[in-house]
């Protein structure tokens, strides 16, 4: 039989990540970092790498992608319900450029049901838009930590 301990949707969402960052070994694996963590939201950040530029010079859009799609996966588990990716659309704004720290900040739009709608920003040293998500999400059920929301907050 377990217990339930009751958090803030903060502490929630910050006991949501903890759990599923030391898992995620794609995110760790490529250096990001988690800079801030609340309900509905979250901001990962990485340094861009030799091995993370492409032929033009710049940064890989894929990498770009995959701190969007982190930032994105730690906002929308932030509620203590398994949630995956259903949809992202990126667009690229400006390149980023070897050695940058890219930040991406990823807010929740709307959420109804399993469903729910998040944009990521990613930006580079000074504030510069690198890329847009916009990204779709679907609970699949199950729980990320044992515990639930402090109903007063």
């Amino acid at each position: 039989m377990s217990t339930t301990t009751t958090l803030s949707p903060d502490d929630l969402a910050r006991a949501c990540a903890d759990a599923m960052w030391k898992d995620d070994n794609a995110s760790r694996g490529l250096g990001m970092e988690i800079v801030e963590i609340g309900a509905g939201r979250a901001v990962l950040a990485m340094t861009v790498k030799p091995e993370m530029v492409n032929g033009h010079g710049i940064a890989h859009g894929g990498f770009i992608f995959a701190l969007a799609d982190s930032a994105f996966a730690f906002a929308c588990n932030s509620y203590n319900e398994r949630t995956v990716a259903a949809h992202g659309n990126i667009s690229f704004i400006r390149p980023g450029k070897l050695g940058d720290r890219l930040v991406a900040s990823a807010r929740e739009i709307s959420k109804s049901g399993r469903s729910g709608i998040y944009d990521i920003r990613v930006t580079a040293d000074g504030g510069a838009v690198i890329a847009e998500l916009r990204g779709y999400s679907r609970a699949i059920g199950g729980a990320m930590v044992d515990a639930a929301p402090d109903k007063a907050s």
